[in-house]
């Protein structure tokens, strides 16, 4: 697996001329997640297949393959997995972190690639993509936690632009993870990592 500073530094070149459309997709999700808020269930409802669209952009991205903004919809497609999906990460995550912070964290790391592996296996459920995460994560979760922790001094920095640096850290974050769970899905088992590609 390529180290973490040449998956920041792919993500970097991979953004280059498109920085204004990849940050265009995360506003329009942003936007949308918090307008939904006022339904109070809405960010719910919505997240899994919003977050699976989002997902599934930024895949096209490290892939080279033709990206728009209406990829962002593209989960809808599969709104029951994507709902459940979200909504179990939710409720075991929550769980994990009602015991101590530590776990929870952990969890989430576990979690990580479900979405990227219900993308590209459209076929299985949410349990099924959970189960799959965690085997692909076991042995790796501190290598992408070093990879998050290294956008630390930026998102620091983003602090002081009241937010609006989010906007670029976002996709420079998302793209980075992406090619990390391209690096990892080499390195699987069929059982873990074979697509419906």
């Amino acid at each position: 697996m390529r180290e973490n500073h040449e998956l920041r530094a792919v993500a970097r070149s991979q953004l280059h001329g498109s920085w204004l459309a990849a940050v265009g997709i995360v506003l329009v999700y942003s936007v949308i997640i918090s307008a939904s808020g006022f339904l109070i269930i809405g960010p719910l409802v919505l997240g899994g297949p919003l977050t699976l669209g989002l997902i599934g952009y930024f895949l096209k991205k490290v892939r080279g393959e033709q990206v728009k903004l209406e990829n962002l919809f593209d989960g809808f497609s599969l709104f029951v997995s994507s709902f459940l999906l979200y909504l179990l990460e939710f409720i075991f995550v929550s769980l994990w972190s009602l015991l101590f912070l530590v776990p929870g964290i952990v969890k989430c790391f576990s979690y990580s690639m479900a979405f990227f592996i219900l993308h590209d296996n459209p076929d299985i459920g949410a349990s099924e993509a959970i189960t799959r995460s965690k085997k692909m994560m076991y042995g790796h979760k501190g290598k992408l936690f070093g990879l998050c922790l290294s956008f630390i001094g930026w998102g620091i920095l983003c602090c002081f632009t009241f937010g609006i640096g989010f906007l670029w850290l976002c996709p420079y974050i998302s793209l980075s993870i992406a090619n990390f769970y391209e690096d990892l899905k080499q390195n699987q088992p069929a059982d873990v990592s074979n697509t419906a590609e």
